[in-house]
């Protein structure tokens, strides 16, 4: 099989490397990639959001099955490009990524489903917001409607910086704040008119959205993750699969803009319940590159079945036993800006680790072919461990290995569960 990555960024390393070590995987080519992903696949200099570049891409190089990664490709429509000419993409349409292209959207699929959310108001005018946020009090969750790259979402016991978070929209989304700890969960979805919807969920994951320890500071893309999650509550995949993700891709196909690919449920664990925080439309990331470490089964079946309306007769996703941390090493400036072109050293070192891998996402070459930043999130150090805490040494013992000028990263990735 010849599969084609399409984005740039650590979820793309990940997938890369992923379908890399597939054993029914001839080929891997990636639109537009990174230096990391060039150790497992081969890059095409393609605007990763021309559908019909990416189309005419992967019709040159015979590719069955495209992987559409980033949310904006999707909701752009790159996979509706891709699947006219006849081939097979994993990733949804750009009417189904409205999902997480719209949280105003996502918010009225839910409501219709059924599906446990805050209580929101979908506001247009600042007299709007302002009402909104009398109603619901502090802390305020103000939302972009619009896709954001993770950073859309502000949530602050201060109200003038609401109302300047709102100011800076278009249309915002203002919802009651849900107590708790925040999951991840992911689910492979596939549709077929014979088959309906199929709908097999992963491992649960958690991420760490605020660039400080102790989730201080400014939301990011997010700095780190793990899985398995020892503190979940025993059912909570088979909750979730019963009132979130089954429910949602089911409403999808009633309002005739079935739902295939990744559906991403960020979830709040509230004193009432599981409440769904928000909907992504793609893997996440840093949760994937984990995710990744632990998969047990070939990952192209997995998104073929769910590209081609089969799914429901590829087996279940199955897990190694054991832990996987990810820690993002960020460039300085970041979130509010990032810094380019600082030399990368010691990757080979970290590499050389047992257990340890890193995942490229904003990296280039020099002109001298040495790895250097560009972006704000440069790069995850991902480990593996009998124990959480062995992956969490094993995960710090790799960034220790690697330096960049103004490098930061979070000390308290999967700390406390790791503590018990």
């Amino acid at each position: 099989m010849t599969c084609l990555v399409v984005g740039t960024g650590g979820r793309e390393h990940a997938l890369a490397r992923a379908l890399a070590a597939d054993p029914v995987v001839g080929a891997v080519h990636c639109a537009p990639g990174n230096p990391g992903i060039a150790a497992v696949a081969t890059l095409h200099p393609v605007d990763q959001m021309d559908g019909e570049a990416v189309a005419e891409l992967a019709v040159s190089l015979g590719a069955d099955l495209v992987v559409v990664g980033p949310e904006a490709p999707l909701v752009a429509g790159v996979a509706d490009a891709v699947r006219a000419r006849g081939i097979a993409v994993f990733g949804p349409s750009g009417a189904a990524a409205q999902l997480e292209g719209s949280k105003a959207f996502a918010k009225e699929v839910m409501e219709a489903a059924g599906v446990p959310t805050a209580a929101a108001r979908v506001c247009t005018t600042s007299e709007q917001v302002a009402a909104a946020l009398d109603e619901f009090g502090a802390p305020y969750v103000v939302k972009d409607d619009g896709l954001a790259a993770g950073k859309g979402v502000v949530v602050t016991s201060d109200r003038a910086a609401a109302l300047a978070h709102a100011e800076g929209c278009d249309r915002v989304v203002i919802e009651e704040y849900l107590d708790g700890p925040e999951v991840s969960l992911f689910a492979i979805c596939g549709w077929s008119e014979a088959e309906g919807t199929t709908v097999y969920p992963l491992q649960p994951a958690q991420d760490f959205k605020r660039i400080f320890d102790g989730d201080e500071g400014g939301n990011t893309g997010g700095m780190g993750a793990y899985t398995p999650l020892p503190w979940a509550p025993e059912g909570l995949v088979d909750e979730v699969l019963r009132d979130v993700l089954q429910p949602t891709v089911d409403e999808m196909a009633r309002r005739g803009t079935p739902f295939s690919g990744l559906l991403y449920a960020g979830l709040a664990l509230t004193s009432r319940g599981t409440r769904v925080v928000e909907f992504n439309t793609r893997f996440g990331d840093p949760e994937t590159q984990p995710l990744m470490a632990l998969l047990d089964a070939p990952l192209s079946p997995l998104l073929m079945g769910a590209a081609t309306g089969t799914l429901a007769s590829v087996p279940a996703p199955t897990w190694k036993d054991g832990n996987a941390v990810a820690v993002v090493m960020a460039s300085a400036g970041y979130p509010e800006s990032s810094s380019k072109g600082d030399v990368i050293s010691g990757l080979d070192a970290a590499e050389g680790l047992d257990d340890v891998h890193v995942i490229h996402a904003g990296t280039a070459l020099s002109e001298a072919g040495e790895p250097v930043t560009a972006g704000g999130r440069v790069l995850a150090v991902v480990a593996t461990g009998s124990s959480l805490a062995a992956a969490r040494e094993a995960a710090y013992a790799g960034v220790g290995e690697i330096s960049f000028d103004g490098a930061q990263h979070r000390t308290d990735i999967a700390l406390k569960a790791a503590q018990g």
